[in-house]
């Protein structure tokens, strides 16, 4: 245990950290403020937790420990990985009462199995290190996001998580094919094993995936790799609006099967990262209000993705559909229109301060949802700016509304936002939405799902929670209110 803080500790917590210092290394007891302080704010800083124990085991048995010392002492436990939650779901709560469990130093890599086309990943994999993982066997891992280089395993199947190739492969939910945890009672699930069978009443997998931290702590996973890329072909257009951009897709999904992204993004959200990246140029020359990027890929060295490309971007140039295009002529080409799709949410974050919402609506009902909702946001409060981006292909907008000028942001989140999300909510839910498409429901938006959810679902959510943590100890505050 490093310089405990006897006086700051509750006796719970005091007593928890004695119990594991004679099952754990005394490295995996942090109780030093300085050490702990980078882990108690989130993501985006819009909560600050407070924890006088950090707790960092290096394996299954380890994590087993934890739990049961800290269901004996009851202390709630916030499970943790990269820190990287959107809403605040690996925060810890500000009283003080709970410890942090970091599944970092838990980052080996089990298994790779190219020829299975799996690995079994710990929790403290880093995404970005998985991704090499699998390369380095000629497979890859088909999910990934701007938080690559810090998102964890274990928050990945926690938070279900989705990025941009999930037009092709889906959600994490579709590519973990086991789930290893440790439940609130101590207890191991051991669902590593792959089958493509298993008929024994619920499954407990996709319980845990998505759970976000509060019914199970995630040690390890399977999951399902894919063949490498041997050629892709990315490419950027302008396009007059976002129903134009529906009616793109659909020519290339009538094209090809390997259509793996589908990126949509207003004219303000491209000049935000003109003026947010070093040196970074429009890919085209036209002024459009609105952009795609999309891209095709195969695995077989003799596949011509960009021929594929090329045809329908002629044919919808030729017919009028999009009003300019660009194919990427090399692989830093291609990889410098994606950085600027990843730096929106960076970039529009640097204009000032907004209402950020990741919701979902039915695919072909997202062009008219996109502007709809903008007009009515900017008309029920004016002065905002309203615009929406994100995965086309399944109905994922990253929705924000900007302050009007001059706000002070300490005004406008404490004061504005929850009456703007309210409003943009209700939106969603009309048009038969989700609040949460994929970054998941956190402390930020627990108010909001208890509103707008069935008492069917509620009642389900709660009674799952106190069957399998009847003390709440697993991330309190998060997803469901006690």
């Amino acid at each position: 245990m490093n310089s405990p803080q006897d006086a700051a500790m509750t006796p719970a917590l005091r007593d928890l950290a004695t119990t594991l210092s004679a099952d754990l290394p005394a490295r995996a007891i942090v109780t030093d403020a300085e050490a702990i302080a980078p882990w108690l704010v989130d993501w985006r800083r819009r909560y600050q937790g407070h924890a006088d124990l950090l707790i960092e085991p290096e394996d299954t048995a380890q994590v087993q420990s934890v739990v049961r010392a800290a269901a004996a002492h009851r202390v709630p436990l916030v499970p943790q990985g990269g820190n990287s939650s959107m809403v605040g779901g690996a925060t810890p709560p500000a009283d003080g009462s709970a410890a942090i469990l970091s599944l970092r130093r838990m980052k080996r890599m089990r298994r790779l199995d190219p020829d299975a086309g799996l690995a079994v990943a710990e929790a403290g994999v880093i995404l970005a290190e998985l991704h090499e993982a699998a390369l380095s066997v000629g497979r890859r891992f088909p999910l990934t996001l701007g938080a690559r280089g810090s998102a964890t395993v274990g928050g990945l199947v926690s938070t279900n998580a989705g990025g941009t190739q999930v037009l092709r492969f889906g959600t994490m939910r579709g590519l973990v094919a086991g789930v290893e945890a440790v439940l609130p009672d101590g207890s191991l699930h051991d669902g590593l094993s792959p089958l493509k069978k298993d008929n024994r009443g619920y499954d407990l997998n996709q319980l845990l995936i998505g759970a976000e931290g509060t019914l199970g702590i995630v040690t390890a996973a399977a999951l399902r790799l894919v063949p490498a890329i041997a050629a892709r072909a990315v490419a950027w257009v302008a396009l007059a609006s976002p129903d134009d951009a529906l009616a793109l897709l659909r020519r290339f999904q009538a094209a090809s099967d390997a259509i793996e992204s589908f990126e949509l993004l207003p004219r303000e959200s491209l000049a935000a990262v003109l003026a947010y990246l070093p040196d970074a140029r429009a890919p085209v020359a036209a002024e459009a209000p609105w952009h795609v990027l999309v891209e095709v890929t195969a695995a077989d060295a003799g596949a011509d993705p960009a021929g594929i490309v090329e045809r329908v971007l002629a044919a919808t140039l030729a017919d009028g559909l999009i009003t300019d295009a660009t194919i990427a002529a090399s692989e830093a080409q291609a990889d410098a229109f994606w950085r600027m799709r990843e730096a929106i949410s960076d970039a529009e974050r640097a204009t000032g301060p907004a209402a950020q919402h990741d919701i979902s609506v039915p695919v072909d009902t997202m062009p008219r949802f996109m502007v709809d909702a903008a007009a009515a946001c900017e008309a029920r409060f004016p002065g905002t700016r309203a615009s929406g981006f994100g995965h086309l292909g399944d109905g994922n907008v990253h929705f924000h509304v900007r302050a009007p000028k001059g706000t002070a942001p300490a005004h406008w989140y404490g004061e504005e936002v929850p009456v703007v999300s309210a409003f943009v909510h209700d939106l969603v839910v009309a048009a038969g939405g989700s609040i949460s498409a994929e970054h998941g429901i956190g402390q930020m938006k627990i108010a909001e799902l208890a509103r707008l959810s069935s008492p069917a679902r509620m009642g389900a959510l709660h009674a799952i929670k106190q069957a399998l943590d009847p003390n709440w100890l697993f991330n309190p505050g998060k997803l469901i209110a006690r």
